[in-house]
């Protein structure tokens, strides 16, 4: 049955703390998963999780540190002094050891780094912190298995077994050559069929995905899930097998990216979370906000220009709100399916042929929307010409916003801007000020104010 953490199981755990009870504490939390315990580290304040985090054993904590929220990691670290760090880094795979001492500062980096006490693991961390952390090296683990082709099958085997120790899971077995260069990979059906004294040389698979240290994260994400990969091996400048990265690790990079994608198509321009202080929240959404400010007053200014013709035509005043709202909608609607094109990488094509489906889609639509308003004021009694020159402007201004959210987000990738921004305030509050200005000067020619 799935852990359930109620309110009476983390009173209880929050009492005996108060207790320092460290027996019943280690007796009630021994066979509750490391997630869990991440659940509960969270649920509890800060001195609480230290004092947790200290009583339990590294090989737990270490696992549970990783599962935290950004946040309250670095509230418990701050509590532990360099030497506990270094013992919880030393239970953890690279890559989230890593993680973890990139979210330290520079000075208390070096300090625990200074206090891990296996070198290797060290030197694997300042490695991996050096690369970009959104590219192949700083996504990869340093554990995994690799066998020299030189080897017989009872070598192999042998080593395997050693280095397997070291890696939790193990979904692939790579094949180098005495340089460390990566020839391929061994598939376990070869290995267990072949003669003991074939030489790896003799079965191992030449073909195999891999990707460089400075590929980007998207990238790695895109050929992983296109050839349905568990795991694939990371290689430097020369070829030379240096990590691996696992799908969870970019699931995680996925989950991540979407998020800010999210906020930055909400127009907040800062990864924030809900628990964040007034002041961090603040400056993720105001930049957005003084945008649609201006927006907004950009929108004012237009309509001051046809003031005297809002004395004869009033009733256009009251249309604004919907060339607006249509112009935003359909610019979002479009820049949202481009967004997710780019992301999938199958936006594809000439531009031109992009720009004729989307005329097309945008014509249709258009000239249904601008007839059903015709209609409506029809019915309800508005003047015709009037309803003409809602009903054009409506046609044009979909058009317009529709080809504009197509290829700001086009132009913006290429460009290496985030394209997730053009789904947002930006293409919103664009379109809207087009939309307002199409509107009345459609409006003018036609009714000849």
């Amino acid at each position: 049955m799935p852990f359930q953490l109620t309110t009476d199981f983390l009173q209880k755990i929050e009492r005996l703390i108060a207790q320092r009870d460290g027996y019943a504490l280690k007796d009630l939390l021994t066979d509750i998963h490391f997630a869990d315990i991440a659940d509960i580290l969270e649920k509890l304040n800060s001195d609480e999780a230290t004092y947790l985090i200290k009583l339990l054993e590294s090989d737990i904590t270490s696992e549970a540190l990783t599962e935290l929220d950004d946040d309250v990691r670095e509230k418990i670290l701050d509590r532990l002094s360099p030497k506990e760090i270094a013992e919880e880094l030393s239970e953890m795979d690279t890559d989230d050891a890593a993680d973890v001492v990139a979210e330290l500062d520079e000075e208390i980096q070096q300090k625990v780094i200074d206090k891990i006490e296996d070198e290797e693991l060290a030197a694997d961390i300042v490695e991996l912190i050096s690369y970009d952390e959104k590219s192949a090296g700083g996504l990869m683990a340093k554990e995994l298995v690799k066998v020299k082709e030189t080897l017989n099958m009872a070598g192999c085997i042998r080593e395997m077994r050693r280095q397997a120790k070291n890696v939790t899971r193990v979904h692939s077995i790579y094949v180098t050559d005495q340089q460390g260069i990566l020839k391929g990979r061994l598939s376990l059906k070869d290995l267990l069929t072949a003669p003991e004294k074939a030489h790896i040389s003799d079965v191992y698979i030449p073909k195999v995905d891999y990707v460089t240290v400075n590929t980007e994260g998207e990238e790695v994400a895109r050929i992983m899930q296109k050839y349905d990969l568990e795991a694939i091996p990371v290689v430097d400048e020369e070829g030379i097998l240096v990590g691996r990265i696992t799908i969870d690790d970019i699931v995680d990079f996925i989950k991540d990216e979407a998020e800010k994608d999210y906020q930055l198509a909400a127009g907040i321009s800062q990864d924030v979370e809900a628990d964040d202080s007034i002041l961090r929240l603040t400056k993720a959404r105001l930049p957005w906000l003084v945008l649609g400010l201006f927006g907004g007053l950009g929108a004012v200014f237009i309509m001051q220009d046809f003031e005297e013709a809002l004395e004869n035509y009033a009733i256009l005043f009251f249309y604004t709100p919907l060339i607006a709202a249509m112009a935003g909608n359909v610019g979002v609607q479009s820049s949202a399916i481009i967004v997710q094109g780019l992301a999938n990488d199958i936006v594809k094509g000439s531009l031109l042929n992009r720009f004729l489906k989307e005329l097309g889609l945008s014509l249709i639509n258009g000239i249904a929307l601008g007839l059903l308003v015709i209609l409506i004021n029809t019915i309800i009694g508005k003047p015709f010409d009037v309803s003409l020159a809602i009903g054009i402007s409506l046609l044009v201004v979909i058009i317009i916003a529709a080809i504009v959210g197509t290829f700001v987000p086009i132009l913006l990738n290429k460009h290496g801007i985030d394209p997730a921004i053009a789904t947002g305030p930006f293409i919103t509050t664009s379109n809207d000020i087009f939309g307002i200005l199409i509107f009345f000067y459609i409006s003018k020619f036609i009714l000849g104010f």
